[in-house]
């Protein structure tokens, strides 16, 4: 039987050069890209069956950003298969970032120069909106949407005997002061993308803790910096091309400038063969380049403690029962 791999947001960036090196990796898999836009995704399949004929690719259709559309797809996902034994919730998305110009020339000067860079700590803010379903949008899109996928696909996802695995694509940016679980939501606050990557993290955790012993594993990766539809909401093309010397510099310094969806894909990857009963839990995966353009994969243990772990799920559990309270009603009504 071949071995079902679901990633989401799969038609750009990562996700598509994911899908792209695990054909490479193993034509023996059954790949399912899970898009919002499903005439973008089946171009996808179409291209990468016309270079892997033999290779089995399939869509489903997901906006993670939209809970109606989770449990549609959800529904068709436990339709389809018996079990899945990789998950990438790799969708995510960073709106109308602002950089913050007096941020960045402090840093200029400082003895973080390089931290802050490769990072982006401090440097950027974004403009956050209410989706449909009344949560904040980088909330609901980054990591909340994706815990209901995971929570309606428990009977997949969860057994004993061959283990399935979770990998989330997370952040270097995820910085503690920017997460309060007194607002996990980030509504107060100007940088939800570093919060909702926060979140992440202790979401992972805690369901290593109540999962691992179901046959389920959870690992969380940062892909580094890469020129992508993310990073240009940020600076223009034109104007990563002219910095784009200086990172090339940098590199030889910090190993975060992956550059290249390919290249950020290297801890991904790395995850697919490992074992998961042999990886930390509370450890992030790092892809990683050098100045001279190798990959390789490193690791940096989580600035988190697992009691706020847990806590952090059960919000997320609260706020579970909450909306699909409020769901119900709806549909009622209609």
């Amino acid at each position: 039987m071949r071995k079902v791999v679901l990633i989401t947001g799969a038609s750009s960036g990562v996700g598509l050069a994911l899908f792209r090196r695990l054909l490479k990796e193993d034509d023996g898999l059954h790949l399912c890209l899970a898009c919002r836009n499903l005439s973008k995704a089946e171009a996808v399949r179409a291209s990468l069956l016309a270079s892997h004929p033999d290779a089995e690719v399939t869509t489903v259709q997901v906006d993670v950003s939209s809970l109606s559309s989770v449990f549609r797809a959800s529904k068709e996902l436990k339709e389809r298969f018996q079990r899945l034994d990789y998950v990438y919730l790799n969708a995510g998305i960073m709106p109308n970032p602002q950089l913050n110009i007096k941020a960045l020339f402090c840093s200029l000067f400082s003895r973080k120069a390089i931290h802050v860079f490769s990072t982006a700590e401090g440097l950027l803010t974004q403009n956050d909106k209410i989706t449909a379903d009344g949560l904040q949008e980088v909330f609901e899109t980054n990591i909340f949407g994706h815990f209901i996928l995971i929570r309606e696909l428990e009977s997949l996802l969860c057994h004993s005997d061959s283990p399935s695995q979770l990998i989330w694509t997370s952040s270097r940016n995820a910085r503690k002061s920017n997460f309060s679980l007194e607002d996990i939501q980030h509504s107060k606050g100007q940088e939800p993308y570093s919060s909702s990557n926060y979140a992440i993290d202790f979401v992972s955790v805690a369901l290593n803790r109540k999962f691992n012993q179901r046959g389920l594993y959870s690992s969380v990766v940062c892909p580094g910096t890469m020129l992508t539809n993310l990073t240009y909401g940020i600076l223009s093309p034109f104007m990563w091309m002219l910095i784009m010397p200086m990172i090339w510099l940098l590199r030889f310094f910090a190993n975060a400038f992956t550059l290249t969806p390919y290249n950020g894909t290297e801890a991904l990857v790395w995850l697919f063969h490992q074992k998961p009963e042999s990886l930390n839990p509370l450890v992030k995966y790092l892809s990683a380049t050098t100045g001279f353009g190798s990959n390789y994969v490193t690791s940096k243990k989580m600035d988190l403690d697992e009691d706020t772990a847990e806590k952090c799920y059960q919000n997320l559990l609260e706020l579970e029962k909450h909306v699909r309270v409020t769901i119900k009603k709806t549909d009622n009504q209609s």
